[in-house]
């Protein structure tokens, strides 16, 4: 007779009740010395919270419903570590559990190039569902995950996707604005396969909790639409209570377990710091004496491994028993389809001569997308009817394929960062370009990641007009041209605007669509030389140029008038738009001199910041300045985006 049927009539009597029984406390040292163990010999780390969590973690293990042969199958339960400083814990579960984590994986700890680095990093290691560390995080990609099943639930059925998505989080995530805006949203959407475990254990870097934070957060959630339930976080038997109750509940579901940070230390057991440092080996020795435990570092006994290697025979049935019920379902060809987008069934729209705004040609992009990909899905921090993001006669999510985010940008991009993990979805996200400071802890976790996800950023630059200078972005293009592994397109005209999504769709890493709120005329092409698709090419050229003129966006068609008027002059010009920086800096020098021709004086043009352009251009027209509340015509000649005024620098710069 097999382990797991052998274990079965011992969980369903529930004899994990007793605090005393011996294989949840031994299941529990385990972990509790294989992460200081892990610590202490990196001699940096975060032994606190692991510490402070084994006793739940131990019971948890008999919930948790995963296959660690199959990490990515399609219906196993997510879990995410909100508090990623706590990656010891982790670390130690996926080596118990049998995932593809060894030993000498867990020694290697914080060490370069190993499974295991500080903060838990998805393309690391396996079973580490999202990368976590900025607190709250976490929290926001639970709640995204919770969403994405809840939209595979309504496109699939219950028989092919029931699962649920746990997340451990702590007073720093609970604290972070982000989690307020996260649990909002859940509690709205009602989202009952959420269930979020809260180590309270009153303690952060500083000191006490109650130097800084004091509010019931209990009562907050419950406000918030959710369903909390009060624990001892070292009691079994609470534990293994609320953690079957939760997932029978009609609501999201907050466990608020009252722990002790460094629950086992033999001295320091509740104090502020075993946080961020390691025990130190006198307090270590000391702490496995008093539980009567090895002194070999990295110890675990045959009967704890036994336990929790349950998991793999538990994780192949269920998937098993899943395979059966989807091979049976008439939902099948719909999942394959999920499962495998056909990018070269979307047919574009076809733009005519008229000017158009980005924002307005994106929007007939989407719908375009969404007409044949299924899993196309995503929205909007309520302004749906200004970024024109609104996929028409596709409803509301989950049901349908319009997010309804509210003002939430924080959670919403962390929230849309999960959805594009869960295996089935390609979502986007929107709000004004300069709203996007909201969004940047999750837009760089996504470039961590590799995530095939979209931000739609409208209103691009001083060209917002009336709305002033708080509305208008400066530095932000810069910015974000220099995080590692974001691709940031601002496309001139409907053409290059279908070029960078057919480009962006064909990428594993996340890409941003920076869009014109008024209306730009559709460009000539009859001389153009290279490939949008390679984030940049000519649109005319002289014989003998002696300038170069490039710029993207709205300021293509301001080269292309400063080059009429440098012609008339008979001086020769080349015109180059380079909708995608990022892409075209990625090209080889073969490629960047044929755009760029480097016998010419190249002068770069954009309403931004602009600075980078000095690698490819000896002068810059760019602004020097926040903007103002006028007319975009006004504004454009105020801060000096004026053919005239360009015609003039180019010419100085020839005499």
């Amino acid at each position: 007779m097999s382990l797991l049927l052998n274990l079965r009539p011992i969980f369903s009597e529930r004899i994990l009740m007793s605090l005393e029984n011996a294989p949840l406390r031994e299941m529990s040292d385990t972990i509790r010395f294989l992460a200081i163990d892990m610590i202490q010999r990196a001699n940096s780390g975060h032994p606190g919270m692991p510490m402070g969590l084994a006793d739940i973690a131990s019971v948890f293990g008999f919930h948790f419903r995963h296959n660690p042969k199959n990490p990515k199958w399609l219906n196993r339960d997510r879990l995410v570590f909100s508090g990623g400083h706590g990656s010891a814990l982790i670390y130690s579960l996926l080596h118990l559990w049998g995932y593809p984590l060894s030993l000498d994986d867990l020694k290697d700890f914080r060490r370069l190039d190993s499974k295991t680095p500080g903060h838990p990093e998805r393309v690391h290691t396996e079973g580490v569902e999202v990368t976590t560390g900025p607190l709250g995080q976490g929290f926001a990609n639970a709640v995204g995950f919770a969403l994405a099943a809840k939209r595979a639930e309504a496109l699939l059925g219950k028989e092919i996707i029931d699962h649920k998505v746990w997340c451990f989080c702590g007073d720093g995530d609970i604290m972070e604005g982000v989690s307020y805006e996260a649990a909002s949203f859940a509690g709205h959407n009602a989202l009952d396969n959420l269930i979020v475990i809260y180590d309270s254990n009153d303690i952060t870097i500083d000191g006490d909790l109650s130097l800084c934070f004091s509010e019931n957060v209990s009562e907050r959630f419950r406000s918030q639409g959710w369903h909390t339930i009060a624990i001892d976080g070292h009691d079994f038997a609470q534990i293994d209570e609320a953690l079957g109750n939760a997932k029978t509940q009609t609501k999201p579901v907050i466990i608020i377990a009252k722990t002790k940070i460094a629950k086992g230390a033999a001295s320091m057991e509740g104090s502020a710091k075993t946080h961020g440092a390691p025990l130190g080996e006198n307090e270590v020795s000391a702490s496995k004496a008093k539980a009567r435990w090895s002194e070999e570092p990295f110890y675990i006994p045959q009967n704890a491994l036994i336990w929790f290697r349950t998991a793999l025979e538990k994780g192949e049935l269920s998937e098993r028993e899943w395979n059966d019920r989807v091979a049976r379902s008439d939902k099948k060809p719909a999942l394959e389809k999920l499962l495998n987008p056909d990018f070269d069934a979307i047919e574009y729209p076809v733009f005519d001569e008229k000017p158009i705004a980005t924002r307005e040609t994106n929007s007939r992009i989407l719908n375009a997308i969404a007409a044949s990909l299924t899993g196309f899905i995503g929205g909007s921090a309520d302004l749906a009817g200004s970024n024109k993001t609104e996929l028409k006669g596709l409803g509301v999510a989950p049901q349908g394929a319009n997010i309804r985010f509210g003002i939430r940008e924080h959670a919403m991009s962390a929230i849309t960062n999960a959805i594009a993990l869960y295996g089935l979805f390609i979502p986007f996200d929107s709000t004004f370009f300069v709203f996007s400071d909201y969004q940047k802890p999750a837009i760089r976790t996504a470039a961590l990641m590799n995530l095939k996800r979209f931000f739609v950023w409208t209103h691009d630059s001083i060209g917002v007009g009336e709305d002033g200078a708080t509305h208008q972005p400066i530095e932000h293009l810069s910015a974000y041209r220099a995080l590692p592994n974001l691709y940031v397109f601002r496309p001139a005209d409907g053409y290059e605007n279908i070029v960078a999504w057919k480009t962006v769709l064909k990428l594993d890493a996340p890409s941003a669509f920076v869009l014109s709120r008024q209306n730009l005329p559709a460009l000539d092409r009859s001389q153009a030389k290279g490939d949008a698709a390679k984030g940049g090419y000519q649109l005319s050229a002289s014989d003998k140029a002696k300038i170069t003129l490039i710029a993207s966006g709205s300021e293509v068609q301001l080269a292309i008038e400063a080059a009429k008027r440098l012609r008339d002059e008979r001086i020769g010009v080349n015109v180059v738009s380079v909708p995608c920086f990022d892409l075209f800096a990625e090209q080889d020098d073969e490629y960047i001199e044929a755009i760029i021709d480097p016998r010419t004086v190249a002068i770069a043009i954009e309403a931004a910041s602009a600075n980078e352009w000095f690698r490819f251009a000896e002068a810059i027209v760019a602004m020097e300045s926040f903007g103002a509340s006028a007319s975009a015509d006004l504004l454009f000649e105020r801060f000096g985006f004026d053919a005239d005024r360009i015609a003039g620098l180019a010419k100085s710069l020839l005499a």
